[in-house]
């Protein structure tokens, strides 16, 4: 099936539920049911069996999804052949955080490099992740064949990375500054506002608290 037909949230949840396999496969879990899957992500077994309907995965469910299965089915859909290299532009605390959470996973994206202007940091392997100046940021995409950029920089830096993104010729961002990012078709991008988010939260937090008083 083409990616393209297949909506983000879609994707956000098959994403979910292989992490969930994954931590069930370790566990020697062989098979699991719809309406297990579904209540361990909140949702329902009719919204995971058609997501999993939609990508086209059938299976005999008398004893539910085989686990092992499942996860290279959707391992197919939203993987590439080969790993795709990232790298994190901003290498503070968030940027530290984000290098170890991913690398170490197992997954196909690979951090394998990253950028900050910082004289402490330049120059310097920070989790086994060699950190670059800025001024090389085209120069050691290419060498590097990344495709994918973490923006994990100070906010006010957040526009002025626009630009160099474009030049090097970056196919994805994943933006974790407050400042949404525009970038022309081509480059996918993602803005995630870690501020706004738990602000949602919080307002979800006051209304339960308001309505239960």
């Amino acid at each position: 099936m083409n990616g393209n037909n297949i909506p983000e949230k879609t994707i956000e949840r098959l994403s979910e539920y292989r992490r969930t396999l994954l931590a069930c496969h370790k566990q020697g879990i062989t098979h699991i049911f719809s309406h297990v899957l579904a209540g361990m992500h909140g949702i329902t077994a009719v919204q995971v069996r058609r997501d999993l309907m939609l990508i086209g995965f059938s299976s005999d469910t008398k004893k539910g999804y085989d686990v092992k299965v499942l996860i290279d089915f959707i391992s197919s859909i939203l993987d590439s052949k080969t790993a795709v290299n990232v790298a994190v532009i901003g290498m503070g605390h968030l940027g530290q955080a984000i290098t170890k959470y991913f690398n170490g996973k197992g997954l196909k994206l690979r951090i394998t490099t990253a950028f900050d202007v910082d004289p402490e940091k330049v120059g310097r392997t920070i989790d086994g992740i060699p950190c670059h100046h800025m001024d090389e940021f085209e120069q050691v995409v290419e060498d590097n064949d990344v495709s994918i950029v973490i923006l994990s920089s100070p906010t006010r830096a957040a526009a002025t990375l626009v630009v160099p993104i474009i030049n090097a010729g970056i196919k994805g961002v994943l933006n974790f500054t407050s400042t949404p990012l525009n970038f022309p078709q081509g480059i996918v991008v993602e803005n995630y506002d870690i501020t706004t988010l738990l602000e949602k939260v919080a307002y979800f937090v006051k209304e339960s608290e308001e309505s239960s008083n």
